[in-house]
């Protein structure tokens, strides 16, 4: 199995669409131009828009979306495997999904991802989110191989911002094969300053997977701050990389297939992993227990 270069795409996306696809396509190439051949960009990507009628006014169906028609030409141009972390894809029955899409060297549009959990939180400085309500949640989990273009034949796992602290998910991707684990984010500032770098470096040791982590960062048009700090984290939990700032732009890191498997000899925990029973006990029997005591 051999190494190949990823890159993570940090953005601080706006609310047009047509704009944001120009940015995408500058750091794409960025990428692309120091050797990546797996790049990730992060959660919407095609545009962050907080009022609920511009939002329903400027997405629009796949086969007619900006975001989509760029990457599948970036892709297909420069010979790389291009993840869009996520964009809002219009679906036919008229409701949104927060979707990832991956791309082939060849254009061909490889995987697609919706993103599971919503992000339906109020957090302590007055923030208050319900993706519930623009987004209909996806209901599976995807891991794909990605061989060509100097990749050997790494599986990828999907996930999207708010799904990294479901556990769950990414254990079930690794078992079924992942060792490169993808979580393109716009998290909040005050979350990710929180939780970030813990939960990402705790999913890679807990799966002996690298993780990549593309981000959005920086004050955006609709008001929204997010936090930036894309990552990517190695099977052992040791950032090789980081935007350690809020700001656009790139970071690269050399993927090592064989450090999964090397991870994964040294702590088999998912060879390891047992089936169990959870047993509550009463809290009648506890106080009962306690009084014979």
């Amino acid at each position: 199995m051999g190494t190949f270069k990823a890159a993570a795409i940090q953005m601080r996306s706006g609310t047009s669409p047509e704009r944001n696809a120009v940015d995408l396509e500058r750091l794409v190439r960025e990428a692309a131009g120091q050797g990546a051949t797996y790049i990730q960009s992060p959660e919407m990507t095609g545009a962050l828009i907080r009022d609920s009628q511009a939002r329903a006014a400027s997405f629009t169906s796949e086969d007619k979306d900006i975001i989509v028609s760029t990457s599948r030409k970036l892709a297909k141009e420069l010979g790389v495997f291009l993840h869009i972390g996520s964009t809002a894809i219009l679906r036919a029955d008229g409701k949104l999904a927060n979707r990832a899409l991956l791309f082939g060297p060849d254009g061909a549009t490889l995987a697609i991802y919706d993103k599971i959990h919503m992000f339906d939180v109020d957090l302590d400085n007055g923030e208050s989110w319900r993706e519930s309500a623009a987004y209909e949640p996806g209901t599976e989990a995807v891991v794909t191989e990605i061989s060509g273009a100097g990749i050997d034949g790494a599986r990828l796992g999907f996930a999207v911002c708010y799904d990294l602290r479901f556990p769950q998910l990414f254990r079930a991707e690794a078992l079924a094969g992942a060792d490169l684990l993808s979580v393109p984010a716009a998290f909040t500032r005050q979350t990710g300053e929180a939780h970030w770098h813990v939960l990402l470096r705790a999913r890679a040791i807990e799966n002996g997977a690298y993780v990549v982590a593309a981000a959005q960062g920086g004050l955006h048009e609709d008001g929204r701050e997010t936090y930036g700090h894309s990552l990517i984290v190695d099977p052992w939990g040791r950032i090789v990389a980081e935007a350690a700032h809020d700001v656009p732009a790139v970071i690269i890191a050399e993927i090592d297939p064989a450090q999964s498997v090397a991870a994964r000899k040294k702590i088999p925990n998912l060879k390891n992993s047992r089936d169990f029973a959870v047993n509550v006990t009463p809290v009648e029997a506890q106080s009962l227990r306690g009084a014979a005591s």
